[in-house]
């Protein structure tokens, strides 16, 4: 039963109020004792010319109190105390009903929409930093993807541009053939650096960089033979990494994709009046939007990253006809996103308010700065792997003879590394902490995996439940607090489609862990004081494993059912 929408109905009965706007208005109260659902009468004051706490105490004499415990007014508020017993009896119904389905919906039936991420560069590393996108776009995807919508997963490649110039120039240069065949990416970083510093001394060289890159636009044979090889290297490493994640894309359409469908967009920008010539560039002003010029085409006739994002979101809509466009791009380029969803509009697309850029922040270490171009990088493949090594040394230490340890480990130590990204706020940086990474104690993604395991271990010991489930058993503040967490799934999983921030679900799971942890500590359930209340606290075991499962495996962890 969805309580809150019956809160909504019940007070619809007694107001002149849309349903949907009442339920935007329900509130849940800072401490339970003010009860489960709130209504605050401020707005219905202004229509019924009646103070708040006036209308608040006229409405619970009206309304039905069927479902509910008890209706109170407490000042402007109207408090609504659930059946505790129907509550808990419903709640554990419908997700050991549902199971693996428990949590979605059909709410976005027949809606389009498109979910960039990852975005890795051709020819660089997979490092740190990208994971962070890259989970925050998978767990978006997979939370959309529960609630019906019908998603395309794009990793929109960094494979064009000036850089690739500069590589040709660098390969042409300094690569060795014997390093490029047994560590690609290892050397085709190293030639990335030294061009960058070499280039310092010589100036000259970044002019190289550009005339190589006009030639692989061009179409010109060497350069594109260079540049595929470079991709179809870089693309063999990265498909390892991803599969240590567990992640896939249906496309993979980066920049490249769109580089004989820029012309058209040009002439477009061109025919709407809006393109002029600025030192030597073809550029869209701004000014009045506060934004420096969108430069769609440099001096020397070379298309940049605007361009062919242009082009991507019109192939876009296009083709997968989307009601959202969501970008998971760092927040260094909210700039240029403002200026191609402006650009798009002043084309006289209305549809560009459908783009929503993501922004994420920085991946940090206390101890080093990050930098690509001089080549001080954490490989991401790396980081994975340590932390399944140090998550292995954990359990080799509290729990030597688990079975598939190694197994476990790589669960374990993936998950940790995407639960820490997931954690906060994802326009807060991160900094890496492996003491609390790894902790099974506290928010983490371990401490979350080993309350399932826990509960699952519980589960294993009673065996098959058989005979009665007496659900007004389950009377403590403990058991109904958790029952009461459980119910709440889908409602975090809207809230974090509706702000785009999975740290929400991710917090949700952390407060069901500590609930369950609560109520274990509490209540003896193995030795309960009957067999109907052993049964029931089994259901609501049950019920918890089951939703820290659909939870985990939205955010793209796996659960274990040993620790």
């Amino acid at each position: 039963m969805d309580y809150k929408k019956l809160v909504a109905v019940r007070i619809q009965e007694n107001v002149d109020l849309e349903l949907d706007v009442i339920e935007r208005l329900i509130e849940i109260p800072p401490k339970s004792e003010m009860g489960d659902y709130a209504f605050p009468c401020f707005q219905l004051s202004k229509t019924l010319r009646k103070a708040p706490n006036m209308i608040a105490q006229e409405l619970k004499e009206k309304i039905n109190n069927e479902g509910f415990e008890k209706i109170e007014s407490l000042g402007p508020y109207l408090n609504f105390f659930v059946d505790k017993v129907d509550f808990t009896k419903n709640s554990i119904e419908k997700i050991l009903t549902e199971r693996d389905r428990y949590g979605s919906s059909d709410l976005g039936h027949g809606k389009n929409i498109c979910v960039e991420y990852s975005s890795v560069n051709i020819a660089k590393p997979f490092h740190v930093g990208h994971l962070f996108g890259t989970a925050i776009g998978r767990a978006l995807y997979e939370m959309l993807n529960s609630q019906g919508y019908n998603c395309v997963r794009i990793n929109h490649l960094g494979d064009w541009g000036t850089q690739f110039g500069k590589l040709i120039s660098a390969y042409k240069r300094w690569c060795n053939e014997e390093a490029l065949e047994k560590e690609p990416i290892s050397e085709l970083l190293r030639i990335y650096v030294k061009f960058h510093d070499e280039a310092e001394k010589d100036p000259s060289l970044n002019d190289e960089g550009r005339m190589y890159f006009k030639k692989l636009e061009d179409g010109c044979e060497e350069e594109v033979k260079l540049w595929q090889k470079f991709k179809d290297l870089s693309l063999k490493e990265f498909e390892r990494v991803y599969d240590m994640l567990g992640i896939e894309f249906d496309s993979y359409a980066g920049e490249s994709f769109y580089s004989d469908k820029m012309d058209a967009v040009i002439d477009e920008i061109d025919k709407k009046g809006i393109l002029v010539e600025s030192n030597g560039a073809k550029v869209v002003m701004l000014d009045e939007y506060n934004m420096p010029p969108c430069i769609i085409k440099k001096a020397d006739g070379a298309t940049i990253y605007a361009t062919r994002d242009l082009a991507a979101a019109i192939y876009r809509k296009k083709t997968y006809n989307f009601d959202k466009s969501i970008y998971v791009v760092g927040a260094g380029q909210s700039l240029h996103f403002n200026q191609v969803f402006t650009t798009l509009k002043l084309m006289g697309n209305d549809w560009a308010e459908d783009c929503n850029h993501v922004a994420y922040g920085l991946v940090r270490f206390a101890d080093k700065k990050l930098s690509t171009r001089k080549g001080d990088v954490v490989l991401l493949e790396d980081l994975l792997n340590e932390s399944i090594e140090k998550t292995l040394q954990v359990i080799n230490e509290k729990n030597p003879d688990l079975d598939n340890k190694e197994d476990v480990a790589k669960k374990v130590g993936i998950g940790a590394v995407i639960f820490a990204y997931l954690k906060n706020s994802r326009e807060k940086d991160i900094v890496f902490d492996w003491s609390e990474i790894l902790s099974f104690d506290g928010e983490t993604g371990p401490y979350v995996q080993y309350s399932y395991a826990r509960g699952k271990s519980i589960l294993r010991r009673a065996g098959e439940v058989n005979g009665e489930v007496d659900y007004s058993k389950l009377n403590s503040s403990e058991e109904f607090e958790l029952a009461k967490s459980l119910e709440g799934f889908n409602k975090a999983i809207l809230n974090s489609i509706d702000r785009l921030e999975p740290f929400i679900v991710t917090r949700y799971l952390i407060e069901v862990a500590k609930g369950f942890n609560k109520f274990y500590n509490a209540h003896s359930i193995m030795n309960a004081e009957d067999e109907a209340t052993k049964n029931a606290r089994l259901k609501l075991v049950e019920a918890t494993c089951q939703v820290l499962k659909n939870g985990l495996g939205l955010i793209g962890i796996q659960v274990v059912e040993k620790m």
